[in-house]
C-alpha cells in the first residue's frame, strides 16, 4: 500500500486537465477518429459531402450571374444601345430632310415633310423610353435630358426658317443654316456620346455573360479527385472494386461538370456569334448611316447657302473621305477604308448584299454630285439644284437625292437583318444558363447523398 506524503500533489489521472488530459479533450477527438477505420470513413463522408455541395452551389451561383448578364443583354443593354444609335440617326436624318424641304420650298412634297416630322417624333419617343429605362443616378440621364430640351429648340428654328422661306425672305436660309449648326454642334455630339456609352454597357454585359466559370471548374475537379482518392483507399483496404454510392456520386459530379461545359461553351458561342454577326456589324453600319446623312446634309446646305460659303463643300469632302475610300488600288491598301467600307467588310452573309448595293448607290450619288458641282461651276445654279433635288416626279429618279435615298434604304435593310441576327443568337441564352444552374445544383446534392450513402454501407460493417 502506497502512502502519500502529506502535502504532496495528487497524481494526474487520465481524462483530467493536465498534459495527458489535453489529448483526450474535444480538440483531440478528430485526431482519435482519424486513427480508426470508422472515424476515417466518417471524415471522408463529411469531406465529400462538403465538396460536392459546395461545387453545386458555387456553380449554380456563377451560372445564374451569367444568366442575369445575358438577360440584361437582350432586354436592356442591346435595345438601349440600338435606341441610342437610332436617336443619333433620326436626328441626323431630320436635319438632312429639313434642308431638302427648304430647298424645295413651296413645292415640298408631303412625303418629305412627313419624313422630317417622323424623325423628330421617333427621336423624342426613343429619348423618353431610354430615360424611363435608366436609373435617375445614371450619367446617361444628363445626356437624355439635354437632348430632350434641345430637340424642340431645333424644331422651332426649322419652323422659323420654313416660314421665312415660304414668304421668299432670304433670312430663311440663315435660320436653316443656324438650325443645322445647332444640330451638329449641340445635339449630334450628345447623341453620339449617348450611343458610345450604351455600346460600352452592352460590351460589359456581353463580357459578363461570356465569362468562363473557372471557380466552378476548379471545385468540380477537386471533388472528382477526392472521390477517386476515397474509392482507391477503400479498394486498397477492402479489395472491393465497386462502391455503388461513390460511383453514383462520381457520375453525378462528372455529369455536372459536362453540363457546365456545355452550358458555358454554348452561351459563349451563341453570344460570340451574336457579337460578330450582329452587334459589331450593326455598330459599324450605324456609323456609316450617320456619315451618309452628314454628307447629304452638307450637299443640301451648300445649295441653301447658294454657294456663298465653302464650309459645306469642305464638309462634303471630309465626310465622303471618312465614308468610303475604296475605289482605287491605293485606297484599297488603306486601313480602314471608311465607315461604309468597314460596314461592308463586317456585314454577315445575309446582309452583305444589301450593304454592297448601298455602296453602288453611294458611288452613283457621288458621281451625280460631281456632275451637279460641274453645272454650278459653269454658273447654272438652278440646273445644279435640279440635279441634286427636285419636286418634278419625272426628273426625281435621276437626282442625287434619289441615289442617296436608295443607299439609305439599303443600309436600313441591312441594319434590320443584323439586329435580327443578334437577337436570334442571344435570346434564350439566359434560360439555358438558368436550367444548367438548377441541374448542377441538383446533381451536387445527389452526389453528396450518394457519397454519404455509399460510405454509410461500409460503416455498417463495423457495427
Amino acid at each position: 500500500m502506497r502512502i502519500e506524503k502529506p502535502g504532496a500533489p495528487a497524481p494526474q489521472r487520465s481524462g483530467g486537465t493536465g498534459a495527458v488530459g489535453v489529448r483526450s479533450g474535444p480538440v483531440a477527438r478528430p485526431g482519435r477518429a482519424a486513427r480508426t477505420a470508422p472515424g476515417r470513413l466518417r471524415l471522408a463522408g463529411a469531406l465529400l459531402a462538403v465538396l460536392t455541395l459546395a461545387f453545386g452551389a458555387l456553380t449554380a451561383v456563377q451560372l445564374n450571374a451569367r444568366a442575369a448578364a445575358a438577360e440584361r443583354v437582350t432586354r436592356s443593354s442591346q435595345p438601349l444601345s440600338q435606341a441610342a444609335a437610332d436617336i443619333n440617326r433620326a436626328l441626323a436624318d431630320a436635319d438632312a430632310t429639313a434642308a431638302t424641304g427648304f430647298l424645295l420650298a413651296g413645292a415640298e412634297p408631303k412625303a418629305v415633310r412627313e419624313r422630317y416630322e417622323q424623325d423628330l417624333a421617333t427621336a423624342s419617343r426613343l429619348i423618353s423610353d431610354a430615360a424611363a429605362r435608366t436609373t435617375s443616378s445614371s450619367a446617361l440621364q444628363g445626356l437624355l435630358s439635354t437632348l430632350n430640351q434641345k430637340v424642340p429648340v431645333y424644331a422651332g428654328l426649322v419652323e422659323t426658317a420654313r416660314s421665312y422661306n415660304r414668304q421668299g425672305f432670304p433670312l430663311g436660309g440663315a435660320y436653316q443654316r443656324y438650325a443645322s449648326e445647332q444640330m451638329r454642334a449641340e445635339l449630334l455630339p450628345v447623341a453620339a456620346e449617348l450611343s458610345s456609352a450604351q455600346d460600352d454597357v452592352l460590351a460589359a454585359d456581353l463580357a459578363d455573360a461570356r465569362t468562363t466559370p473557372w471557380a466552378g471548374y476548379a471545385l468540380g475537379l477537386v471533388a472528382l479527385l477526392a472521390l477517386a482518392w476515397v474509392q482507391l483507399s477503400l479498394f486498397r483496404r477492402t479489395n472491393r472494386v465497386l462502391n455503388i454510392g461513390l460511383l453514383a456520386a462520381t457520375a453525378s459530379v462528372l455529369a455536372a461538370v459536362l453540363w457546365l461545359t456545355a452550358a458555358a461553351s454554348g452561351a459563349d458561342s451563341s453570344l460570340g456569334r451574336g457579337e460578330r454577326e450582329g452587334a459589331a456589324p450593326l455598330r459599324a453600319l450605324n456609323r456609316a448611316r450617320v456619315d451618309v446623312l452628314t454628307a447629304r446634309l452638307a450637299e443640301n446646305l451648300h445649295y441653301v447657302a447658294r454657294g456663298s460659303s465653302a464650309t459645306y463643300a469642305e464638309l462634303w469632302q471630309t465626310t465622303t473621305r471618312n465614308l468610303y475610300t475604296g475605289d482605287t488600288e491605293t485606297d484599297k491598301r488603306r486601313s480602314p477604308a471608311g465607315s461604309l467600307a468597314t460596314a461592308q467588310e463586317l456585314a454577315p452573309a445575309d446582309a452583305r448584299t444589301a450593304v454592297g448595293q448601298a455602296v453602288d448607290d453611294y458611288r452613283q450619288w457621288r458621281d451625280r454630285h460631281a456632275a451637279a458641282a460641274k453645272l454650278e461651276n459653269e454658273g447654272d445654279y438652278q440646273a445644279a439644284l435640279d440635279a441634286t433635288v427636285t419636286a418634278r416626279a419625272a426628273d426625281a429618279p435621276k437626282t442625287s437625292d434619289a441615289a442617296f435615298s436608295a443607299a439609305d434604304q439599303r443600309l436600313a435593310e441591312a441594319a434590320r437583318t443584323e439586329e435580327d441576327r443578334f437577337r436570334a443568337e442571344a435570346v434564350g441564352v439566359d434560360g439555358d444558363l438558368r436550367t444548367a444552374a438548377v441541374a448542377i445544383a441538383a446533381l451536387g446534392l445527389l452526389a453528396a447523398a450518394a457519397a454519404l450513402g455509399g460510405l454509410g454501407r461500409r460503416l455498417a460493417e463495423y457495427r
